[in-house]
């Protein structure tokens, strides 16, 4: 690489640009999956939950908002509002109230009670296990049918893009695009399927441990010779 064009990179980095997808990144992949696997054995979701049911609402009550103020408001949420049934019957003004830490409460709120009642008349208050059938309830978009489908039917049907899978992917070199459903169609090609759901999981703890957003901590990486944004 000239200096000019390591400039640039570099420029391109220290801005926040996306990296490039760089033509090795399918040779990449698998090392990168490997090495991942062995740094977070134990990656999972970090949404508490029981059921495909509370599975679903934490997820969407987690846009915007993080994984850990979802799982303080939750208990007291599934204590009210057990089932489909109960919260399909809630008073949208009680169910705001207790989620008004998670933000967007009122589009949230809308968002919740819509689903439980279709999930009442349409399918006998049971959470549907196909991605047609999620998108088409209330408040439900692929990423969330993603971590419903992979994380409480062991469904990998495509690669949840949350804002740390997406930053992680753009650096790695995994893609150049910053639309989440862009993303994905880059990563999927990329990795085996049945460690789509896993791989988000894997790069969401890295990106809360290593490859923090303001702070990253590029010495510590695993992955560091394999990341064409790298600092070291």
């Amino acid at each position: 690489m000239t200096a000019k064009r390591a400039t640039a990179a570099r420029r391109r980095r220290t801005a926040g640009f996306p990296a490039r997808r760089t033509r090795d990144a399918a040779e990449r992949a698998p090392e990168i999956l490997t090495r991942l696997l062995a740094a977070y054995p134990d990656a999972r979701c970090a949404l508490e939950h029981r059921d495909a049911f509370e599975l679903l609402c934490a997820t969407i009550l987690s846009a915007q908002c993080t994984d850990a103020r979802v799982n303080l408001v939750t208990p007291v949420l599934f204590e009210r509002y057990p089932t489909p049934g109960a919260l399909a019957r809630a008073a949208p003004a009680e169910v705001e109230e207790i989620i008004k830490s998670t933000g967007f409460f009122r589009n949230k709120t809308k968002s919740l009670i819509g689903m439980a009642q279709a999930l009442v008349a349409d399918y006998g208050g049971k959470v549907p296990g196909t991605m047609e059938e999620l998108l088409g309830l209330p408040g439900v978009g692929r990423k969330t049918a993603n971590v419903v489908l992979g994380n409480a039917f062991g469904r990998n049907e495509g690669i949840t893009v949350d804002t740390h899978v997406a930053r992680l992917s753009r650096l790695l070199g995994l893609t150049r695009h910053s639309d989440p459903l862009k993303i994905e169609q880059d990563l999927m090609p990329l990795f085996p399927r049945n460690h789509w759901t896993l791989l988000s999981h894997l790069l969401i703890f890295h990106g809360r441990q290593i490859c923090i957003a303001r702070r990253p901590r590029c010495e510590r990486c695993v992955l560091s010779d394999l990341c064409p944004s790298s600092r070291v």
